[in-house]
Protein backbone atom coordinates (compact mmCIF):
# COMPACT_ATOMS: atom_id res chain seq x y z
CA UNK A 1 0.00 0.00 0.00
CA UNK A 2 1.54 3.38 -1.02
CA UNK A 3 0.65 6.73 0.34
CA UNK A 4 -1.47 7.23 -2.00
CA UNK A 5 -3.70 4.61 -1.50
CA UNK A 6 -3.85 5.19 2.23
CA UNK A 7 -4.87 8.84 1.20
CA UNK A 8 -7.75 7.48 -1.32
CA UNK A 9 -9.10 4.96 2.21
CA UNK A 10 -9.08 7.26 4.17
CA UNK A 11 -10.53 10.42 1.99
CA UNK A 12 -13.55 8.67 2.38
CA UNK A 13 -13.68 9.67 5.69
CA UNK A 14 -12.69 13.23 5.47
CA UNK A 15 -9.87 15.32 4.78
CA UNK A 16 -6.67 13.98 4.89
CA UNK A 17 -4.19 15.99 6.01
CA UNK A 18 -1.08 13.61 5.91
CA UNK A 19 -0.42 10.33 5.40
CA UNK A 20 2.75 8.43 5.34
CA UNK A 21 3.69 4.62 5.07
CA UNK A 22 6.50 3.25 6.87
CA UNK A 23 9.50 2.00 5.25
CA UNK A 24 12.48 -0.13 6.20
CA UNK A 25 15.84 1.68 5.51
CA UNK A 26 18.13 -1.57 4.74
CA UNK A 27 15.36 -3.04 2.39
CA UNK A 28 13.33 0.33 0.94
CA UNK A 29 10.54 -1.94 1.41
CA UNK A 30 7.21 -1.08 3.48
CA UNK A 31 7.46 -2.12 7.19
CA UNK A 32 3.60 -3.13 6.49
CA UNK A 33 2.45 0.00 8.35
CA UNK A 34 2.10 3.47 8.19
CA UNK A 35 0.12 7.09 9.68
CA UNK A 36 -2.88 9.03 8.63
CA UNK A 37 -3.60 12.41 9.95
CA UNK A 38 -7.34 13.85 9.62
CA UNK A 39 -8.29 17.25 9.75
CA UNK A 40 -10.65 16.46 13.01
CA UNK A 41 -11.30 13.95 15.54
CA UNK A 42 -15.16 13.42 14.27
CA UNK A 43 -13.66 12.22 10.67
CA UNK A 44 -10.99 9.98 12.40
CA UNK A 45 -13.08 8.36 14.59
CA UNK A 46 -15.23 7.65 11.61
CA UNK A 47 -12.28 6.46 9.46
CA UNK A 48 -11.44 3.77 12.79
CA UNK A 49 -14.81 2.85 12.95
CA UNK A 50 -15.30 1.78 9.37
CA UNK A 51 -11.17 0.83 8.58
CA UNK A 52 -10.94 -1.20 11.69
CA UNK A 53 -10.89 -5.07 11.24
CA UNK A 54 -11.76 -4.49 7.36
CA UNK A 55 -9.38 -6.16 5.06
CA UNK A 56 -7.74 -4.84 1.94
CA UNK A 57 -5.40 -6.06 -0.38
CA UNK A 58 -5.24 -9.57 1.53
CA UNK A 59 -4.24 -8.18 4.88
CA UNK A 60 -6.52 -7.35 7.83
CA UNK A 61 -5.57 -3.82 8.77
CA UNK A 62 -5.89 -2.67 12.56
CA UNK A 63 -7.02 1.26 12.32
CA UNK A 64 -6.70 3.06 16.38
CA UNK A 65 -5.50 6.06 17.36
CA UNK A 66 -1.70 6.35 17.80
CA UNK A 67 0.31 6.84 21.04
CA UNK A 68 2.87 9.33 21.59
CA UNK A 69 5.86 8.04 21.70
CA UNK A 70 7.69 6.57 24.41
CA UNK A 71 11.23 8.63 25.28
CA UNK A 72 14.19 6.26 24.38
CA UNK A 73 16.09 5.65 27.05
Amino acid sequence: MTEDDLRELFGEYGNVDDANVIIDRDTGRSKGFGFVEMANDSEANAAIKALDGQENGGRQLRVNEARPREPRR
